[in-house]
């Protein structure tokens, strides 16, 4: 920093050091990824979606852990169209053929089965450290504080998508996780005058995100990708579960 730069640019200057050291780096806008999230990027630094972390993403009942499985494919969609993924789980729930309604392909992710929790977080770790991969999708019931930290170092040097999915876990705890979401399924609207089922919709909550600003917001899922449609006060998300 110099010494003709304001205290507005210094603390700016500053506020991008610290966010490149823990990963947010600003890629060339060439290189910038969209994820169709639109509104929801102002609660992220630098207003994009941190593509080179891990992301948290909790479920109880399960019909939210259906709800986070659909966010989470559509989100992978929209990353790397041409990549390939990694999906580990220790008890799968996903039909492969169906996730191609969300935007990708199933030939397109490499879907493992792991025997234990231990097992698949070897797996996720692994996969992470792989640069070559677009993004790495892991299921576990428990992660740690250490383990997800690991997880972190390993996408910070690999730049590789990590999104974790906790479904069933009674208390979250604190984990290095950048952010964590909660994806809860709500009913569908048909087109006016039309019979059937309408897009999938969702209520998706930014319980916590690092130097960014969590918000609660109503997504739902067209042809075309992700559409927000109702946006809701972030002072709406329980302190508790805002609380990591």
């Amino acid at each position: 920093m110099n010494g003709f730069m304001s205290k507005s640019e210094q603390v700016q200057a500053l506020q991008r050091e610290i966010l490149a050291m823990q990963g947010f780096r600003v890629r060339p806008e060439r290189e910038q990824q969209d994820t169709g999230l639109g509104i929801i990027n102002q609660s992220f630094p630098h207003h994009t979606f941190p593509a080179n972390a891990v992301h948290e993403f909790i479920s109880g009942a399960p019909e939210e852990a259906a709800a986070t499985s659909g966010f989470m494919t559509g989100l992978l969609g929209k990353l790397d169209r041409s990549g390939r993924y990694l999906w580990v789980s220790t008890r799968r729930t996903v039909f492969p053929p169906a996730i191609r309604l969300l935007g990708l392909a199933p030939d397109q992710v490499i879907f493992v089965d792991a025997a234990s929790n231990r097992d698949a977080l070897w797996a996720i770790e692994e996969g992470l450290k792989c640069a070559s991969l677009a993004a790495v999708v892991g299921e576990v019931r428990d992660l740690s504080f250490t383990e997800s930290r690991r997880l972190q170092l390993a996408v910070e040097q690999s730049r590789v998508t990590g999104l974790i999915h906790r479904s069933g876990s009674r208390l979250p705890g604190v984990t290095a996780c950048v952010s964590r979401w909660r994806i809860r399924p709500l009913p569908s609207q048909t087109a006016e005058g039309l019979p059937g089922v309408g897009f999938p919709r969702w209520q998706v909550e930014l319980l916590k995100i690092r130097n960014g600003k969590p918000g609660v917001w109503q997504v739902e899922w067209t042809v075309s990708g992700f559409r927000i449609a109702c946006l809701e006060q972030a002072a709406a998300v329980p302190v508790l579960q805002r609380t990591a």
